[in-house]
């Protein structure tokens, strides 16, 4: 079942066994989807060992970290109509690759489709995936799933043109949270989000994570979003609310810390989201305020 619609993008750092193990997995999938990795310049032996047990990956090498840009840095080089991503400890069940470009195809006005996580080896459901299914953003009837506001880089298949029409991920967001800005302007393009329950990605979590550095990363990222999107008065509502509820610790501080010191730019960059996206949004805040599946603000 070759499918040549889709390309899957991968981003590494450091984490040579995951990344063979979901290179493995990508290889036995029935579309044979082509694969392309960036090398977040890995000290492990990564590049070397995709390069020798995975001749048919398209193996990139910055040089330096890019972070999430490194899947921009990817995307250039697709020439298939959609673009999975997936992380280096994650990797797509046989036939979700081609389910979500079946929908794609069927719904020109899709932008992307976010599969069902199940979290490995226990095989249970991500906590993220009720709130996904449950999404309460109105959409049109054609839709073929719930309404997203965002979507998760690891578990989501895209529309090449629109992701690259939006520009990519943007390079000061790093990692952690970094998709609410894409989306939002995904949105802001035209092009609707969605849950696709049927279509799974597997994760299992590298040990070698640093989950206060991403808890940092994703703080200060929402909090960039939204002053670089939101109106004013939502702006520093979101703000303060992010200020009462996030664990009062050092990695909060410094993520507000580093907020700030990029306001400069953020004044330079700021462009509100239309009305219609700007609406959605707001329907968006008292599930994200009731939730305990987002582990950026606590």
């Amino acid at each position: 079942m070759t499918d040549p619609r889709t390309t899957v993008v991968v981003i590494t750092h450091n984490r040579r066994h995951e990344l063979l193990r979901t290179l493995n997995r990508l290889a036995e999938l029935p579309e044979r989807p082509r694969v392309i990795v960036t090398d977040n310049a890995s000290t492990d032996g990564t590049a070397d060992a995709v390069a020798r047990h995975h001749p048919d990956v398209r193996l990139l090498r910055p040089g330096r970290n890019l972070g999430a840009v490194g899947r921009n840095l990817a995307v250039r080089e697709v020439r298939t109509p959609y673009v999975a991503f997936c992380d280096d400890d994650s990797w797509w069940s046989p036939g979700s690759v081609a389910g979500a470009a079946d929908l794609l195809d069927r719904h020109p006005a899709l932008g992307s489709v976010t599969a069902r996580t199940i979290v490995e080896p226990d095989g249970t459901e991500d906590p993220i995936v009720r709130e996904l299914r449950d999404s309460p953003l109105p959409g049109p009837s054609w839709l073929p799933g719930p309404a997203l506001g965002s979507f998760l880089a690891a578990a989501t298949v895209l529309r090449t043109d629109a992701f690259r029409r939006a520009g990519g991920f943007h390079p000061r967001l790093w990692l952690g949270g970094e998709e609410e800005l894409l989306a939002a302007d995904l949105a802001a393009d035209g092009w609707w989000l969605i849950y696709a329950d049927h279509l799974t990605i597997h994760h299992q979590a590298s040990p070698t994570r640093d989950s206060t550095l991403r808890r940092r990363h994703g703080i200060r990222n929402t909090l960039w979003f939204t002053w670089l999107r939101r109106p004013a008065g939502t702006a520093l509502r979101r703000t303060l609310n992010l200020a009462r509820t996030v664990p009062r610790d050092t990695a909060s501080l410094r993520a507000f810390a580093e907020a700030a010191a990029a306001l400069p730019w953020i004044l330079r960059e700021r462009r509100v989201l239309p009305d219609e996206v700007e609406s959605r949004l707001r329907l968006l805040e008292p599930a994200q305020r009731a939730s305990t599946a987002r582990h950026y603000t606590g």
